[in-house]
């Protein structure tokens, strides 16, 4: 979408969040009853969901921080309104502020993005007690989902594969060493209100339990306000393959099949690609099954994630449940031609899926690289600065998820993430050979970013075969290496300019003319 109605800014100011709620619709009036939607996010996943609420004819409401008074999602929407400070908690994550606009502008439905708000089971309640559609799933599957103990002992009835481990939060020292001897070292620690990596220790010895223990009870205190923590056996050379499912109010549930997502650097996804390259058509099915039967047994609705850890045979075994639309989505969107934002809207305003499970094909291939503002060559640390210059790829199966333009400057408060480049080929070497490409016309300057490592993994021969986990980085990647191939590259591109000037020399070149007083010259 290329045009851009003026938002009108609501300047009144914020009064309570306790006024009293409209009285609550039925849950589906009419399939067309949904006129307006407020993106509860910003950045490049908020432009592209109101792209997909504007094909619907349906109007939508940008919400933003200081920071961000001027970002393209705040100029696409057609109403937008200031949240507060630049601060999350003082802006995007101002619940009860949110709700109050939603009143003011008489919104139909609130979609959350991922992030912030999305996977908050309280939000999502006060949206439906207010009478307004949350485009997403229940705040009763939400809840359970969140928790990884409740998410295993919602699950483990349906007889789903999951890492040997125990499936109780646990804080005693003497009893967590007597069960991480039972499993056998190595073992890991998890948060149970966890994510990211965070709260997560691998304890490869007795020794070395007590230390890792407390150390993720802390993390998890400090990053969640839970500390409970559970012990699972580690998986030795894992991948992290999920399976995207979508689930509408009548009891229709489908997979869009997996996502390969195992290039990760500190627990957090960097590259994403669809389909895996090493599932083989019955595997598929069986994770496809067991997602779709995760996502039956929360009485789940919307779109929603269920990822496995996959060992070096192809054993799958059940982790979690992400209870919202994902970062990667789009790789999902490539393979299948869904347009899942979509198809999030159509369940939310009561309309049935549209398409069965045998109605679903995989279409090619698709890999995806995050771009963020983050410098590989210094442990990917932030890299905070103005983007002097951003040119985006384009071409056919190409395609940018961003929220900046050039001359913006990349915000301290937020994910780094400045776009989602993703290609799409009838192949995986020709997605890859695409999103080379792509990497190589992206032209961003004013800070570091993680074009050149994404650069490293789509030519790096592990890649390439498929041969690798989500130790990739660890045991593969090292600064040094990037550093080299920009040096030769730079030598290259000396010679090159040596050679072309050397060339030149040899034309014979015509002196221009000086100045003269002729009034006429005839050849």
């Amino acid at each position: 979408m290329t045009d851009k109605p003026r938002p009108q800014t609501l300047n009144q100011k914020f009064k309570t969040a306790n006024a009293k709620p409209k009285t609550q619709n039925p849950k589906f009036e009419t399939r067309n009853s949904m006129k307006k939607i407020l993106v509860a996010n910003r950045g490049e996943i908020a432009l592209r969901i109101m792209r997909t609420i504007r094909k619907m004819g349906i109007q939508s409401v940008a919400v933003f921080s200081e920071a961000d008074r001027n970002a393209p999602h705040v100029l696409f929407a057609d109403e937008a309104v200031c949240l507060g400070a630049a601060a999350s908690s003082e802006s995007y994550l101002n619940a009860e502020k949110i709700l109050f606009y939603c009143k003011e502008l008489e919104v139909d439905g609130i979609h959350p993005g991922y992030g912030f708000l999305s996977e908050n089971a309280d939000f999502a309640q006060k949206v439906q007690e207010a009478g307004i559609t949350f485009i997403g799933p229940g705040h009763e599957a939400m809840r359970v989902m969140g928790s990884k103990l409740a998410a295993k002992e919602c699950v483990k009835q349906y007889n789903i594969p999951m890492v040997p481990g125990i499936d109780k939060a646990i804080d005693d020292i003497t009893i967590a060493k007597e069960t991480a001897n039972q499993i056998g070292y190595p073992i890991l620690i998890k948060a149970s209100a966890g994510g990211g990596g965070k709260g997560m220790r691998v304890v490869e010895s007795d020794a070395d339990f007590e230390e890792q223990m407390q150390r993720a009870i802390s993390e998890a205190e400090a990053s969640f306000g839970d500390g409970s923590v559970f012990i699972e056996k580690y998986v030795k050379s894992p991948r992290h393959v999920e399976i995207q499912v979508l689930a509408d109010n009548y009891g229709n549930t489908v997979h869009l099949f997996e996502r390969e997502c195992s290039i990760q650097r500190r627990h957090q996804k960097v590259v994403e690609e669809s389909p895996s390259v090493v599932l083989t058509p019955e595997i598929r099915k069986k994770m496809g099954e067991a997602a779709v039967m995760v996502a039956k047994a929360c009485n789940y609705t919307s779109t929603g994630t269920v990822e496995f850890l996959m060992d070096d045979e192809l054993n799958f075994y059940f982790l979690e449940m992400n209870t919202r639309l994902q970062v990667e989505h789009p790789v999902t969107e490539m393979i299948t031609g869904i347009d899942l934002v979509e198809e999030q809207i159509k369940i939310a305003r009561g309309e049935n899926l549209s398409f069965t499970q045998d109605d679903l094909t995989i279409n090619g291939h698709s890999v995806e690289l995050r771009v963020y503002a983050e410098d590989p060559l210094n442990d990917f640390l932030p890299s905070i600065g103005t983007l002097s210059t951003y040119k985006k790829p384009s071409g056919d199966g190409v395609r940018v998820d961003d929220g900046y333009e050039e001359g913006m400057s990349i915000p301290i408060y937020y994910d780094p993430m400045i776009a989602k480049l993703v290609t799409h080929g009838k192949d995986r070497t020709e997605a890859i050979q695409k999103m080379k490409a792509a990497i190589k016309s992206f032209k961003i300057e004013g800070l570091s970013t993680t074009l050149p490592f994404g650069t490293f993994v789509f030519e790096h021969q592990a890649f390439l075969t498929g041969k690798f986990d989500t130790h990739f980085v660890r045991t593969y990647y090292t600064p040094e290496l990037i550093k080299e191939k920009q040096k030769a590259n730079a030598q290259a591109a000396a010679l090159i300019a040596l050679k072309f000037w050397q060339q030149q020399q040899k034309v014979v070149k015509a002196v221009e003319p000086g100045t003269t007083n002729w009034k006429r010259r005839l050849a």
